[in-house]
């Protein structure tokens, strides 16, 4: 995992903004920090020197704080104004990193739920919808630490660990050596740590996805399942996939608390080892007193940004395994040709719709389904696509709609060509025109609540009632009784006597008997799955 994911600042926005003012920020907290560093040195010194001090301590960076900040008085009143000050900056922080993140996790979300839209009915039937669903939602809802705690210490890394080397070597040179020679021990067992984070992160995110499908697909089975007895089957699966999800969370938990402590103790043995150097030196008489807490004060300031860099990263793993698994997604067929415009769709009523060599690859690329699919649909006339499962029915109905891109063909309407391999007429012009009911008809929040059977007469009552004069019909009587089958017949030989053009896909015998014409779908074998 990279430090800064480029493809967050490349593509969203909000990040971009964020990290400039973050290193402002950055840079302001580190100025902050050495004028309060310097002035609990001018406090102390005179309370802790056994003499009278004769010499400024601070030496160059005495002009940043002069000796008469020694007083209680104005060095107490400037102590608080600095105090405040980094008590507003941590809270302006604060508040600008959880703008920020929400906005970024909003944008990528949306991102990723429109990518996933544009890829058309046919992706979202390839299994990965519910392990998408887990990751805009939960998952990527853990990329809000990389923000509010990782990227501001990162800044702070940048800006706050340069400038106190640099104020040690101008008060101290042998402790900036130490503290210099003993600070990359830092990003090593950083490295080292996040080794294992990334593997445990990239597990925790696969189980969470895990879980995710498996309750959705329950949900979606479930009236079948209680219909059919088996409420209670899935039950120990799914009790698995939790304890699965509960073991990669403690995992993912179990590296934060270990990196922190790793980090916490190596710069605590850091600080002591200049601290202890500090004290030899003052008693041989080899340092000032002031000089000796200026650098006690700004020692551990050297290594507390990269401290938190590692512990905060580790404990943000989990939203950067999510967000690399975003933009994975989101790189999916980015070099794919975008479909040219073949302008305004005609208005089918009252012309032949014909189908010419209409050919969709799998996506393994090892078949056609369909394979070379020609028929002539009629207006006032049901046109019955027959085949077995597998062979392309469904498939060829989505490629009518042009919500998908078939690899051979052409669709025409009255001799105008509305779908190719290559181009297409705009998609809502076309679909004003046309009517389709999947096998599996979604109407949304209000339809959660109906049986298979109830969503699909509803489906079918606004598809008979929409008056559109292309009407696509995948196995429309699959899911209900023989008297509802019947009415359904009935209102599709209604509708083509009306003149519409109706388009159906079924391995019912009774709409068959009722179509007009029957053709027959079939596949082909391209060459070994990919």
């Amino acid at each position: 995992m990279k430090p800064i994911d480029p493809r967050l600042i490349r593509r969203i926005g909000p990040a971009r903004r964020y990290i400039l003012v973050t290193a402002g920020l950055g840079f302001l907290t580190a100025l902050l920090i050495l004028a309060q560093a310097l002035l609990i040195a001018r406090l102390l010194a005179p309370v802790l020197s056994p003499t009278d001090l004769a010499e400024d301590g601070l030496h160059w960076w005495g002009r940043l704080m002069p000796e008469g900040t020694r007083t209680l008085a104005t060095g107490l009143s400037l102590l608080a104004l600095v105090v405040l000050s980094r008590t507003a900056v941590a809270w302006l922080q604060e508040r600008l990193a959880h703008r920020a993140g929400v906005r970024v996790i909003s944008q990528l979300r949306e991102m990723v739920v429109d990518h996933v839209a544009s890829r058309g009915p046919r992706w979202d039937s390839g299994g990965r919808t519910a392990q998408v669903a887990t990751l805009v939602t939960r998952g990527l809802d853990d990329l809000l630490p990389y923000f509010v705690r990782y990227l501001p210490q990162l800044a702070l890394a940048l800006t706050v660990t340069p400038v106190m080397l640099v104020v040690l070597l101008g008060l101290d040179w042998l402790s900036a050596v130490i503290a210099a020679a003993t600070l990359p021990l830092v990003p090593m067992f950083m490295i080292l740590v996040g080794l294992v984070t990334q593997e445990r992160s990239a597990r925790h995110l696969e189980a969470m996805q895990r879980l995710g499908a498996r309750t959705l697909d329950l949900i979606e089975g479930l009236p079948t399942l209680k219909a059919l007895g088996r409420e209670r089957g899935p039950a120990t699966r799914v009790r698995e996939l939790g304890e699965a999800q509960r073991r990669a969370t403690m995992g993912s938990l179990r590296v934060a608390f270990l990196s922190g402590m790793v980090l916490e103790l190596l710069t605590t043995l850091a600080v002591a080892i200049i601290a202890v150097t500090m004290g030899f030196r003052l008693i041989a008489g080899g340092i000032g007193i002031e000089t000796a807490l200026a650098v006690l004060v700004l020692a551990p300031e050297v290594y507390l940004p990269l401290r938190n860099v590692g512990m905060h990263f580790h404990a943000s793993a989990d939203g950067l395994a999510a967000a690399d698994a975003a933009f994975a997604l989101l790189d999916e067929d980015a070099d794919a040709p975008a479909r040219a415009s073949l302008g305004v769709a005609p208005d089918p009523r009252g012309k032949v719709l014909d189908v010419a060599g209409l050919a969709v690859a799998t996506p393994d690329g090892s078949r056609r389904a369909p394979a070379d699919l020609s028929f002539t649909a009629a207006p006032g006339r049901i046109t019955a696509l027959r085949g077995p499962n597998g062979e392309g029915k469904s498939t060829a109905l989505l490629a009518l709609t042009g919500l998908l891109t078939p690899s051979a063909g052409t669709v025409a309407v009255g001799g105008t060509p509305v779908v190719t391999d290559a181009a297409a007429v705009d998609e809502a012009s076309w679909l004003a025109h046309v009517a389709w009911v999947p096998q599996r008809p979604d109407l949304g929040p209000a339809g959660r609540t109906l049986s298979l059977g109830q969503r699909q007469r509803t489906a079918l009552a606004r598809a008979f009632d929409s008056d559109r004069a292309l009407v696509l019909l995948d196995e429309p009587t699959s899911h209900l009784d023989r008297a509802s089958r019947a009415d359904v017949i009935a209102r599709m030989r209604a509708l083509a006597d009306a003149g519409a053009t109706v388009v159906v896909a079924t391995h019912e015998a009774e709409v068959l008997d009722a179509a007009d014409a029957v053709v027959e779908v079939t596949a082909a074998r391209t060459g070994p799955a990919a």
